[in-house]
């Protein structure tokens, strides 16, 4: 139970995906103009995330690398399917991502026309990917784990994503000299937020 504790508050603020890795930032500049927005979008990665680390954890273990096919039955101990891991990783994100498009164009127009490209830009986000290979990468000890894991992830990286939202709408009204406007006191912002995220890593968790 601890180490499961540990891992969800580390993902969170300790490993942030941005503010640790600055993984995803494309959507993160792009799409935190408004918070709604950034908070649906948020919402959108971390349900992909939890969705898709538990079932690349499992392909991972079972089935792709060395030995891992051995449940099959002795002929198969020493098949190694590591090197496409990153295509099955690919491909099982692009079809959560598909569903999550669909649901959000289903029950939420206004969300999916304001997303618009960077909602299946999720299939192609850093942060998802970045998901997979950090769980590949840690050998996290049971498919639980590697779950909260993504959760913890998600989060992270919904909190910084309706944190810029909101101090960039609050900027709008504030008086930036006219050459940091728009992406130069965004980036201003992203760097003091990343260094105010690097406090945590103080955390003994």
């Amino acid at each position: 139970m601890e180490d499961i504790l540990s891992v969800f508050v580390r993902s969170i603020f300790v490993d942030n995906m941005l503010f640790a890795y600055y993984l995803g930032m494309c959507s993160f500049v792009a799409v935190s103009k408004n918070v709604k927005t950034a908070l649906g979008l948020g919402i959108a990665v971390t349900f992909v995330l939890v969705c898709t680390l538990p079932i690349n954890y499992i392909l991972e273990n079972y089935v792709l690398t060395e030995g891992a096919l051995s449940w099959l039955g002795p002929q198969y101990e020493n098949v190694n399917l590591s090197f496409l891991s990153l295509i099955i990783f690919i491909a099982v994100i692009a079809s959560f991502v598909q569903l999550v498009e669909m649901i959000i164009e289903k029950f939420s127009p206004s969300l999916y026309a304001s997303l618009g490209i960077f909602l299946p830009l999720i299939a192609v986000n850093c942060a998802i990917l970045g998901g997979s290979l950090f769980m590949q990468q840690r050998a996290f000890p049971n498919v639980g784990v590697a779950t909260v894991y993504g959760l913890g992830s998600g989060i992270g990286w919904l909190l910084a994503i309706v944190g810029m939202a909101a101090i960039r709408e609050k900027l709008a009204y504030s008086h930036v000299p006219k050459p940091l406007k728009g992406l130069g006191i965004t980036f201003i912002v992203t760097g003091l937020m990343g260094i105010a995220f690097m406090c945590f890593s103080g955390l003994k968790i």
